[in-house]
């Protein structure tokens, strides 16, 4: 089983910043392509971020130029950071991985809320 925990959500300002992190098991981190995704009441999932296995990234266009995503292979984590963030941002966000042809796994989710 691969297991996806989040964390580093929380409640902060319009225009401020957050990093989230997912810490994976399941022993083969560095061969899935990660991603976040979130999702706000009344509206889809969406994709915000990835990053593969060779360290190519992509963004969704809503937050380009201001979130990063990373991993650390050696500590089994992904990264989100989150700068100049906007009330819109506010969703629970998702971590994912993910093997070339094989299914999706979760996280439990970690809320965002930005508000002033």
């Amino acid at each position: 089983q691969v297991q996806l925990v989040e964390s580093g959500g929380g409640l902060v300002q319009p225009g401020g910043s957050l990093r989230l992190s997912c810490a994976t098991s399941g022993r083969i981190f560095r061969l899935f392509t990660m991603g976040w995704y979130r999702q706000a009441p009344g509206k889809q999932r969406e994709l915000v971020a990835s990053i593969t296995s060779g360290g190519s990234t992509n963004y969704a266009d809503s937050v380009k130029g201001r979130f990063t995503i990373s991993r650390d292979n050696a500590k089994n984590t992904v990264y989100l950071q989150m700068n100049s963030l906007e009330p819109e941002d506010t969703a629970v966000y998702y971590c994912n991985a993910a093997l070339v042809a094989g299914p999706h796994y979760w996280g439990q989710g970690t809320q965002v809320t930005v508000s002033s």
